[in-house]
C-alpha cells in the first residue's frame, strides 16, 4: 500500500479556517461564526454515520463490510481534531459576545418582537437546558463519549491485525451493545443542542432522527468514494467486488427513503396541525430564495438518488455510484446549511438569502474543516493493514460475490 499524502489535505484545511477566519472582516462575526458551525455539523455527520456503522457491523456480526469498516476506522481518528475545532466557538462565547451564535446564551439578547431572551416565557421553561455551562459540559461529554467508543474498537481491530485473537472481536461486539444506544443519544443531544436551539422557539421530536439520517448517508456516500478511490491507487484490486458496492448502494437507497419518510412526516403532521410554534420554523425557510432551497431538497435529497439507486447498474458501475456519493455530500451540506443558516435572520425576522456571502464563508468551513478531517484520516491510514487480516469474516468478506 503506498503512504499517502496528508500535507495537501492539511494545507488545503489550513487554508479553508484561515480564509473563513478573515472573513470576520468583511461580514459581521456572528454571520461567519455560524457558517462555521455548517463546517462542523457537516463533518461530524459524516464521521458519527462512520462510527455508527462500524457499530452496526459488530452487532449484526455482518461479514460483506468488512474491508469498508477498516476505512471508517481510520476516519474516525477525525474525532479529536472535530472537538479541536470546536473550541473555538465554545471559547467565542465563553469570552466575547455570548450571543454570537446562539441567542438565548444571553439573556440580554433581544429577540424578533423587541422582547429580551430572560423575558422570554419559553426561554424561561428551557433554560435549565438552556444555559453555557451545561452547554460546554454536554458538548465536551459528546465528543468525550464518540472518542472513547472510537479508541475501543480501534484498539481491538488494530490490535487483532497483530495478534490475531478472536477475543477482539467479542470485545468490538460488546462495545457495539452500549455504543449503539450512547450514539444514538450523544448525536440527538449534539443535534438539538446545536443546530435545532438557534431556534429555540421550534418544538420537534424528529430533528435526532433527521441528523442520524445525513449521518448515515454522509458516511456511507464517503465510503464509496474511498473504496473507489483505494480501487484506482490499485490497493483494492482483488478486494473490492461487485456486492460490495451493490449492498452499500442499497444501504444509501434505504436511507435516502428514511429521510424522506421522517422528513415530510415531519412537515406533514406541523402543516396539519397548523400551530404557530411549530410552523414558523418552515414559514421562515420559505421565504425568498429559501423557497427554492427547500424545493431542492425534495428533489435533491430524495427524488432524485432514488430513482438513480434503484438501479442496480447505477449502484455497481464506479463512474456512476461515485457521482451519486458527490450529489449525496453536496445536498447534506446544502440540508444543515438549511438548517441553521436561516436563524441569521433581519429586525423583521426575514432570514438572510441562500445566495449570499453567508454561504460563502460555510463553503470555507466545510471546505476548512474538511481538509483536516481528511488529513487525519489519510496520516492514520499507513499504520495498520489495508483490511482486516485476522477478522474471523475476512474470508467472507472477499468471497462477499462468489
Amino acid at each position: 500500500m503506498r503512504k499517502p499524502d496528508s500535507t495537501k489535505a492539511l494545507g488545503i484545511g489550513i487554508a479553508g479556517l484561515a480564509v473563513t477566519a478573515l472573513g470576520m472582516l468583511v461580514s459581521p462575526p456572528h454571520v461567519v461564526a455560524t457558517a462555521y458551525l455548517v463546517g462542523i455539523g457537516f463533518w461530524t455527520a459524516i464521521a458519527i454515520g462512520m462510527l455508527m456503522m462500524i457499530l452496526l457491523h459488530h452487532i449484526f456480526d455482518a461479514s460483506w463490510s468488512v474491508v469498508l469498516r477498516r476505512q471508517y476506522e481510520h476516519g474516525i481518528a477525525a474525532f479529536p481534531w472535530l472537538l479541536l475545532l470546536f473550541v473555538p466557538l465554545l471559547a467565542a462565547s465563553w469570552l466575547g459576545p455570548r450571543d454570537l451564535i446562539w441567542p438565548w446564551m444571553n439573556p440580554d439578547h433581544q429577540i424578533i418582537g423587541g422582547h429580551l431572551v430572560k423575558d422570554d416565557l419559553l426561554y424561561v421553561k428551557k433554560r435549565a437546558f438552556l444555559n453555557l455551562p451545561l452547554f460546554t459540559i454536554v458538548t465536551m461529554g459528546f465528543f468525550a463519549a464518540w472518542i472513547w467508543i472510537s479508541a475501543r474498537l480501534r484498539k481491538a481491530s488494530f490490535t487483532q491485525d497483530v495478534d490475531g485473537d478472536v477475543k477482539w472481536t467479542f470485545m468490538s461486539g460488546k462495545t457495539a451493545g452500549f455504543g449503539i444506544p450512547l450514539l444514538a443519544l450523544t448525536l440527538t443531544g449534539a443535534a438539538i443542542y446545536w443546530f435545532k436551539s438557534l431556534e429555540y422557539h421550534w418544538f420537534s421530536t424528529m430533528y435526532g432522527v433527521w441528523f442520524f439520517a445525513n449521518c448515515m448517508r454522509g458516511a456511507l456516500s464517503s465510503g464509496v468514494l474511498i473504496m473507489l478511490w483505494l480501487y484506482r491507487r490499485g490497493d483494492f484490486k482483488g478486494i473490492l467486488k461487485t456486492d460490495h458496492l451493490w449492498a452499500i448502494g442499497q444501504m444509501m437507497l434505504t436511507f435516502t427513503v428514511f429521510w424522506a419518510y421522517i422528513s415530510f412526516s415531519q412537515y406533514f403532521l406541523i402543516w396539519n396541525a397548523n400551530v404557530p410554534e411549530e410552523t414558523f420554523w418552515y414559514n421562515i425557510r420559505e421565504y425568498g430564495d429559501w423557497w427554492y432551497v427547500s424545493l431542492f431538497l425534495v428533489f435533491g435529497n430524495f427524488l432524485l438518488p432514488f430513482l438513480l439507486l434503484l438501479s442496480y447498474r447505477y449502484k455497481v458501475t464506479h463512474r456512476t455510484i461515485r457521482r451519486i456519493a458527490y450529489l449525496v455530500l453536496f445536498v447534506i451540506f446544502v440540508d444543515i446549511s438549511y438548517n441553521i443558516l436561516p436563524a441569521l435572520q433581519d429586525k423583521s425576522g426575514n432570514p438572510q438569502p441562500f445566495f449570499s456571502v453567508n454561504l460563502i464563508w460555510a463553503v470555507t468551513s466545510v471546505v476548512g474543516v474538511g481538509g483536516i478531517c481528511i488529513a487525519a484520516y489519510l496520516r492514520d491510514l499507513p499504520k495498520t493493514k489495508l483490511i482486516p487480516i485476522h477478522d474471523p469474516r475476512i474470508g467472507d468478506c472477499l468471497n462477499h460475490d462468489d
